[in-house]
């Protein structure tokens, strides 16, 4: 097990693709039991990625790119800077209203900031905000994305955790917009200070105008309506409901936006199949690791030695934060996500968390590893492509950094921000 961890860290170090660094470690771990067969390797990589749940994940994210290539991002960007633009520091706030309108339609953090990046960034440097602020911005403004449904995370770990994946949708909306409003009032405080967009020359949108940008938004706004009530009544299952949304969006693109036509749906289906290209291959060689683990006994061994710790559950739960903390600062959170989720969720259900609960905030915690370094994917997203240092990043992201810790601090808290929403679920 010693040479399977020495050899997964030295391919991280060499930057060796996740999924390639998780496949080769396995395969040294079952090159070096006798006791193994080999050909168990193949088996574990192809039972992996069967699973019935496992396929809201492709459904999702083609939806994301098809609602992409309909025009529905413009036309949240125009809400967003209805609502917002006019405030002190407005380009930062219509950043984060859209990456929370965006959680309805994308679920994916990294491709929000990456869009983002090219179309509000130029703008912001036009306005005067520094470079580190305006990253920062973006990037942790962008976690909203990945927790409000349909959030890929989410399914990942009600997959991995047999946990209901429509109760973790349903229980990201809060804790989503309780994370959108907290990164706005921080990006208030320092636009505050600096005087970014606070001359008054962005008028507040008349009602009119606002009524105006609803309506063009109109249908990309009833889709996680439509996500989470089909969910909620049992009309659909999650999976059901993600290919239901493929549906909703190319009747949307094609015939009432009408911006929708072949060459998009081609670039759509291309992107689309990428990305699944790649998580799937990270699940599957993840798939070899967790066997590795659940062979060796590590959950078992890390939950003795982690409840040793204290008998509190809350000095617990801080100690498992702190692991997540660390590790996604180490792994993409997908592998994060893959692997550790079979680990702690069986220590806090022991200890009297829910497990949807703990979902949400293990869920949060993977995507602020997005945000640090060395391997903070929104991080290096977003100052690749604007060429902005990753020393400036950093320093202007602390305070962001400060106040999702203190919401996950209100979440454990009061469960009821997470579980309220599934309660009232069937």
């Amino acid at each position: 097990m010693l040479l399977v961890v020495l050899t997964f860290i030295i391919l991280l170090l060499l930057n060796m693709p996740i999924a390639f660094t998780l496949g080769i470690s396995g395969i040294i771990y079952f090159l070096t039991q006798v006791s193994v067969p080999l050909p168990v390797v193949v088996q574990r990589m192809i039972t992996g990625t069967q699973s019935y749940p496992l396929l809201a994940v492709p459904f999702f994210i083609l939806a994301g790119h098809i609602m992409n290539a309909s025009g529905i991002t413009s036309r949240l960007m125009k809400l967003a800077d209805a609502l917002t633009g006019h405030l002190v520091g407005g380009m930062a706030h219509v950043s984060i209203v859209l990456s929370m309108l965006m959680g309805g339609v994308s679920g994916s953090s990294n491709a929000d900031v990456a869009m983002q990046t090219r179309i509000l960034l130029p703008e912001m440097r036009k306005r005067g905000y520094d470079d580190g602020f305006s990253a920062a911005v973006l990037a942790c403004g962008s976690l909203s994305t990945a927790i409000i449904p349909p959030s890929i995370g989410l399914v990942l770990y009600g997959f991995v955790g047999q946990v209901s994946i429509g109760k973790l949708l349903i229980a990201g909306i809060i804790p989503g917009i309780l994370m959108g409003l907290i990164m706005m009032f921080t990006a208030y405080i320092y636009a505050k200070k600096r005087g970014y967009d606070a001359d008054g020359k962005n008028k507040k949108k008349s009602f009119k105008e606002l009524i105006s940008a609803v309506k063009e938004s109109f249908w990309a706004l009833l889709f996680p309506v439509f996500l989470v009530m089909t969910i909620r009544f049992g009309i659909f299952t999650a999976t059901e409901a993600a290919a239901f949304a493929v549906v909703y969006a190319f009747l949307v693109g094609k015939f009432i936006y009408r911006e929708l036509d072949w060459l998009k749906l081609k670039e759509a289906l291309k992107n689309c199949a990428e990305d699944n290209a790649m998580i799937m291959l990270i699940i599957s060689m993840a798939a070899i690791i967790s066997y590795v683990l659940a062979y060796e006994k590590v959950p078992v061994k890390m939950a003795s030695f982690i409840v040793g710790i204290s008998d509190n559950p809350f000095i617990v739960m801080g100690t498992i934060i702190a692991f997540l903390l660390v590790a996604g600062m180490l792994m993409e959170g997908t592998v994060n996500i893959l692997l550790l989720t079979p680990i702690f969720l069986p220590i806090v259900t022991k200890l009297g968390f829910d497990p949807v609960h703990f979902g949400i905030i293990m869920a949060i915690m993977i995507q602020i590893g997005g945000i640090t370094p060395p391997v903070g994917v929104n991080m290096y997203t977003v100052c690749s492509l604007g060429n902005i240092p990753i020393e400036d990043f950093v320093k202007e992201s602390l305070p962001f950094f400060l106040a999702l810790m203190i919401l996950i601090a209100i979440l454990i808290a009061f469960p009821k921000l997470s579980l309220f929403l599934p309660g009232l679920m069937k």
